[in-house]
């Protein structure tokens, strides 16, 4: 679940790192009153007679204004429109509106030409112009400007949903942009700021989509319930896109590293750029990417609970690309001098096998298992790796999530997913301007 505030606030970015609903497409925050569910017994997967993994057969009984809103999708979700489209029933109209919304929100918070004095009461107030229908911004520059002076496109089609879906949408609008509007001036200090920093800006977009899988009553109400779970997949997303760019951030004038972490290693983050500071700056990232695999349990429960066949691949997707690209950082100086890059076939692949739950916890049993062989008798994390990467090994091989989610994959599906991942090889080559087997990807 993207990816919004400070990384701009940002994707779920301060600038491209808040919708991670563009990468990461899943979080949430933890509720007090709405604690953890105990995971039923074994279920097969749901899927519709007539399941449609791309909408391209239902563009005719679009109406213009949805089918604008189709277009704005591809334009600025790369990679996962296809994952967005190939979601089942009114769901995926839902998903298309909650990401357009949340991506003109991210736009305002990335947008640094606009003063804070108006920018503050925009992304407070924004969740209010969902019921304003002649509302647009014209006054950005951001690349992405045309969902908010086209706004009262996307507007129309959230008043056209169901009410189920625009109470959801309108909340995490309203929570978001009180959270972005925090950290516009705020920088991420402890491990604790670093936590809610990376809730408002990828987990709430977990805590909404869980809530749209159960509305949609596709997904049991316990998935939209259980918003602990949902944050963990929110913010592994976020944590893993935070650590990865490092470098593009410090080029950018950006810092998403928490100080409680670099701290410990340096007296300036920059300094991590420095060849003479390698050293410390591996133990930094380490570190780092150990706090980010504490969510992986999280990741595999919530996973496990996940009954339809589409929602299960719009979440497992990005969840794969993030195990294996904390893999290619861990103890990785490249990640301090250039850019971390998973290969497109790679990337592929994953894309094709994350159809079932067994094969998504071979694909983390498998990184997890490059990550230890990593792990240097010298670090300082080294006994926080280890227990962490053990307790991977323990979920990952537990029958409990295996049994639950134990089905036979329907040949449409097998078709899908290998059409997805086609599409999706397509979309990233042109958007790069590349021919099919070019350059590396990166890990999104």
């Amino acid at each position: 679940m993207a990816v919004v505030g400070g990384k701009s606030a940002a994707p779920f970015s301060v600038i491209k790192r808040s919708l991670s609903l563009r990468s990461v497409l899943s979080g949430g925050r933890r509720s007090a009153q709405e604690g953890r569910l105990v995971t039923r017994a074994s279920h097969p997967l749901r899927t519709h007679r007539h399941p449609s993994f791309v909408c391209f057969s239902c563009q005719d009984s679009m109406s213009e204004t949805l089918r604008t809103c189709y277009a704005y999708l591809n334009q600025t979700s790369r990679s996962f429109a296809a994952v967005i489209q190939a979601l089942d029933g009114e769901l995926r109209h839902a998903v298309c509106i909650f990401y357009l919304v949340l991506r003109a929100l991210d736009t305002v918070e990335d947008d640094m030409s606009i003063p804070l004095e108006k920018k503050v009461p925009l992304l407070q107030d924004f969740h209010t112009f969902l019921y304003q229908p002649e509302w647009s911004f014209s006054e950005s520059r951001e690349k992405d400007r045309q969902v908010l002076e086209d706004f009262p496109t996307i507007s129309v089609e959230f008043r056209n949903l169901g009410q189920e879906y625009r109470e959801v949408i309108s909340d995490i609008c309203y929570r978001m942009g009180v959270g972005m509007s925090e950290f516009l001036e705020k920088k991420v200090s402890s491990m604790q700021e670093w936590d809610k920093y990376c809730h408002y800006v990828a987990g709430l977009v977990g805590i909404g989509l869980s809530r749209l899988f159960s509305a949609s009553q596709l997904e049991d109400a316990e998935v939209g319930w259980d918003t602990e779970l949902a944050n963990s997949m929110g913010l592994f997303l976020q944590k893993t896109n935070i650590i990865r760019d490092y470098l593009e951030d410090q080029q950018e004038g950006r810092a998403f590293w928490p100080q409680e972490a670099w701290s410990q290693f340096a007296s300036r983050l920059e300094d991590f750029a420095r060849p003479q500071h390698l050293s410390s700056a591996l133990s930094c990232l380490n570190l780092l990417v150990t706090d980010a695999l504490h969510h992986v349990p999280d990741v595999i429960e919530y996973l496990s609970r996940l009954r339809n066949q589409s929602v299960f691949n719009f979440c497992a997707i990005p969840q794969v690309m993030a195990i294996a690209t904390l893999s290619a950082c861990y103890n990785n100086p490249q990640v301090f001098q250039g850019v971390v890059k998973i290969r497109k076939g790679q990337a592929v692949t994953l894309m094709m096998q994350a159809t079932s739950m067994g094969a998504v916890q071979s694909i983390i049993a498998q990184y997890s298992q490059e990550i230890l062989q990593k792990v240097s008798a010298s670090d300082p994390s080294r006994e926080k790796t280890l227990r962490i990467l053990s307790l991977i090994r323990e979920k990952s091989l537990s029958p409990a999530a295996l049994s639950s989610r134990a089905h036979h994959i329907s040949p449409v599906y097998i078709s899908a997913a290998m059409l997805l991942a086609a599409l999706s090889w397509q979309y990233m080559n042109a958007a790069a301007g590349q021919p099919p087997g070019g350059a590396d990807m990166h890990g999104h």
